[in-house]
């Protein structure tokens, strides 16, 4: 340990970037995408490619191994080791157009920032919103849309390099002794290399010799794409860029199984598509049930495998026609669409959809692709021989490329992918079409190459990092494909009834990132701000893995490492709905607090705002300029001079609803739930309120204090236990609180009856109003709305978007993410500047373009944040429709 102690120091004195050698870090970069689990010595985030540069040299300097990581989804293992990690990520995101259809690079932009101005990077893969350049090169990484474009190495024009021994240059400017080196290797191993490497569009295993070649240009810069980081550390790229097709249209051909649709797919590929991808009912079966993609999955035609073929034109028209004229030819009628983005998305979804018991280990293997029916049909059969014949198969089905994921059986892991490789040889295949080799496949290597190749492998190796300190352990002198593999952690009692256990949820995340793109839904808030891997659901998910298993992180709940990971998630629940495989890290974050402060003083934050609906009752208490505890950077909200529910009057007739008057909305809001017992009423409903005070423990559950929130839900089950038994809907007006009962409550409380009645019984306003078919008044006007977070991951906001379609209202309704405030986050200490940067990065500017506009936003959170930050006074749906003195009525 004095070896990285002395490590770290020197880092921390000579490099300008985040040094990060705690044990929270090392925990959340524990793994990738992949199966393995290897925590790293230390963290690295450089503010430049000269710290980055100077990271090596330091490292080299005290013979500690290296490994540069970029969006971390590498499925083989290959960005998981015990090495000092450099995260080109968050800082090195510089770029710059030359002018002439090239690109420079540093390796830490994300693959979409570099679409613009009519050009874009040509492969494209699923994970395009937030992979890095880096990680492509580092993989050969490829997409859909290598079928017209070619692999990351076809693109790649130079590179600026460095070696461990400190080797500086740009390849095509390479030192004479590298030059001559190289090309020596070639020379004396370049037969080998023709009849061993296979002739296939995805030979992406195995180092790039054949680039060495003669016939192939000598090209060092694309011999080393694919290296995964074990010969040298790429600082700069130099990127043919494509332009970019200004519409696209896609073909959707079905076929009784995937097996057919592999057989057709090499009588597609002539038409020039950009993509030929293929997929099979399992997979379709997957993401129905996680409710991923349904629309789009709708557009299927009839089939039990499907091949989805996207051209590429200057006019949506021209697109089509395309298609049309593939189908004439091949006497098919597909489903031709416009729409490509959602089409994609089934495919892209993929790997999440998949995910959950199923790892990757033989996700990616290539195959010449007039043979991929029969190898399908073989892998079919190998997979049914080791009890995985549930498995989906799916890929580039253009360029010979399947994905697969299995529910390995750790004792059956090695048998089975050893037969695999022999499979995949037998039909002059590659074990890698796009995600590289790293642990999950290097060392079956010598079985798809031969003795002679891997001796130009190794030569390679040795020329460019002769103490094997890249990166080590893959690829060449690899440790073994089973070594390494991750195990789900012990389990552990806990207050929320999660389905298969803690551990499990822990361990739910597949490390594909959706949590770390910047734009579209509203997972992850605090990484968008913040850019930090463990301030991402991913890097928190790996935290509390490594709480449980308590080799890296060694004091469980007591953890601050933890605790400090989660004090900047803003329990927005984004993740629930976003996230492909549905981790809840808003619930995991009360679960954990629960058990941190057990027993314990807690935060002052949490008996102010947790309590907040027992001070809501003593209003003079919240009429203090300042409550302890709390900031002081944003003025707190001050209830209203009469409860609403102190003064209630509605006319009795028509059926009955039970308005449920949450506490923001009963102490600080009560024009809310006027509005809405107006538009009830004038819909012909008889409005209730409960007999006594309910609350749903919003604020006990977002501070942890489970306890609490259990008691406070079992009396509200009660005191409406009538009404349930009387059958009454219920009606929601705050969507956190509706989004308890419909979740939480029975999540906290799953063997009560009255509970689990009462999450199926409440309904949203715009819900109830839908349901019930109510004619709403006419309202014309722009309309921008803002959904809240739990109603986005909950409810959802369908049914407020009909109803207010049908006011005649121009309805905007924002993809901006969540509003910052989150409830009690943006009320606490040291919250505020994450917590407007999180409005600033998407709301605000939002709001801003659409001055003049009406905004709407149900939630008390939402309409504070909009309030403080842009003076703007949004409204509630209630009150919208409302302020029209006709109001809604219900269809005869």
């Amino acid at each position: 340990m004095a070896l990285f102690d002395r490590l770290r120091d020197a880092l921390r004195a000579h490099v300008d970037g985040e040094v990060r050698f705690d044990r929270g870090t090392r925990a959340a970069y524990s793994t990738d995408a992949s199966n393995y689990r290897e925590a790293p010595i230390g963290v690295v985030v450089p503010r430049s490619v000269e710290d980055a540069a100077l990271t090596v040299e330091i490292c080299a300097d005290h013979d500690v191994p290296v490994l540069s990581r970029g969006g971390g989804t590498s499925l083989a293992g290959q960005c998981c080791n015990t090495a000092v990690v450099v995260d080109w990520s968050k800082y090195c995101t510089r770029f710059r157009h030359e002018g002439d259809g090239t690109l420079v690079t540093e390796p830490g932009t994300v693959l979409d920032d570099l679409t613009g101005d009519g050009v874009m990077f040509g492969p494209r893969p699923a994970t395009h919103n937030h992979c890095t350049i880096g990680g492509m090169i580092g993989n050969d990484a490829c997409g859909a849309t290598a079928q017209a474009y070619g692999k990351t190495s076809d693109n790649v024009l130079d590179l600026e390099v460095l070696t461990y021994e400190g080797a500086r240059f740009w390849t095509s400017a390479a030192p004479e002794s590298v030059r001559t080196a190289v090309d020596a290797i070639a020379a004396d191993h370049g037969e080998a290399v023709r009849a061993r490497f296979p002739r296939i569009p995805r030979r992406v295993s195995g180092y790039g010799l054949d680039a060495l070649l003669p016939e192939n240009g000598r090209d060092l810069a694309k011999a080393l794409v694919g290296s995964e980081s074990t010969l040298v550390t790429v600082l700069r790229a130099r990127l043919r860029m494509v332009p970019r097709p200004r519409a696209g249209a896609a073909a959707i051909l079905g076929f009784r199984d995937v097996f057919e649709a592999a057989d057709a797919a090499p009588s597609i590929a002539p038409y020039d598509p950009l993509a030929l991808e293929g997929m099979d009912d399992r997979l379709i079966r997957y993401e129905r049930a996680r409710r991923l993609n349904l629309a789009a999955i709708d557009r299927l035609p009839r089939g039990g495998g499907w091949l989805v073929v996207q051209f590429g034109a200057d006019t949506p028209e021209e697109a089509a026609a395309l298609a049309r004229a593939m189908a004439a030819d091949l006497g098919v009628k597909p489903v031709i669409t416009n729409d490509v983005t959602s089409v994609a998305a089934i495919r892209e979804a993929a790997v999440g959809a998949t995910a959950g018991d199923a790892w990757p280990g033989w996700e990616d293997s290539a195959v010449p692709p007039e043979r991929l029916g029969e190898y399908l049909r073989d892998l079919r059969r190998l997979q049914e021989d080791h009890g995985y014949g549930e498995s989906s198969l799916y890929g580039h089905f253009g360029h010979g490329c399947v994905h697969t994921r299995m529910p390995f059986r750790r004792a059956d892991y090695r048998a089975f992918v050893e037969e695999a490789a022999d499979l995949v040889v037998s039909y002059g295949g590659s074990f890698s079409g796009e995600h590289g080799d790293g642990l999950a496949r290097g060392e079956l290597w010598p079985k798809m190459f031969g003795d002679e190749v891997m001796t130009a492998f190794v030569r390679l190796k040795r020329l460019f990092d002769p103490r094997n300190r890249m990166n080590p352990g893959r690829l060449i002198d690899p440790d073994r494909l089973d070594d390494h593999l991750t195990t789900r952690p012990p389990d552990v009692k806990t207050v929320f009834a999660f389905r298969d256990g803690f551990a499990a949820e822990t361990t739910l995340c597949a490390g594909v990132g959706e949590c770390r793109r910047d734009t579209g839904g509203v997972m992850c808030p605090s990484f968008r701000v913040t850019r930090d891997e463990h301030h991402s659901t991913r890097g928190r998910a790996r935290l509390l893995a490594e709480m449980l298993r308590g080799d890296v992180i060694t004091d469980g709940w007591r953890s601050e490492e933890v605790r400090d990971a989660l004090d900047l998630c803003l329990a927005c629940k984004g993740c629930r709905s976003d996230c492909p495989v549905h981790v809840d890290m808003a619930t995991y974050k009360a679960e954990f607090l629960h058990h941190h402060y057990k027993g314990r003083i807690r935060p002052f934050s949490h008996y102010a705002l947790g309590w907040l609906p027992l001070w809501a009752r003593l209003p003079l208490l919240l009429r203090v300029p300042r409550v302890p505890g709390l900031t002081t950077e944003r003025p707190l909200p001050r209830p209203a001079r009469v409860r609403f529910s102190d003064t209630f009057r509605a006319p009795k007739r028509g059926p009955e609803v039970l308005l449920l008057p949450d506490t923001f909305t009963d102490n600080f809001t009560p024009r809310v739930a006027v509005a809405a017992t107006r538009v009830l009423s004038r819909a012909g409903f008889s409005v209730r309120i409960p007999r006594a005070p309910i609350c749903c423990g919003l604020t006990w559950i977002s501070t942890g204090q489970l306890g609490v929130a259990r008691r406070v839900l079992r009396r509200t089950a009660r005191v409406l236990r009538d009404d349930l038994d009387a059958g009454v809907p219920f009606v929601g007006l705050e969507p956190s609180c509706t989004a308890v009962l419909r979740s939480d409550a029975p999540e906290l409380l799953p063997g009560d009856p009255d509970v689990r009645r009462l999450a199926h019984r409440t309904r949203t306003l715009a819900e109830l109003l839908d349901d019930h078919d109510v004619d709403p008044p006419h309202l014309p006007g722009r309309v921008v709305t803002q959904p809240h977070c739990h109603q986005h991951a909950i409810m959802g906001a369908d049914a407020d978007l009909r109803v207010l379609r049908r006011t005649g209202a121009d309805v905007t309704q924002l993809d901006a993410g969540c509003c910052g405030l989150a409830g009690n986050f943006g009320f606490e200490p040291g919250h505020h500047a994450v917590s407007t940067a999180v409005a600033e990065q998407a709301l605000f500017p939002a709001l801003r373009a659409c001055a003049g506009a009406r905004v709407l936003a149900d939630g008390f959170s939402c309409r504070t944040q909009i309030e403080h930050g842009l003076g703007v006074r949004a409204v509630h749906l209630a009150e919208f429709l409302a302020s029209q003195p006709s109001g809604p009525r219900r269809s005869p």
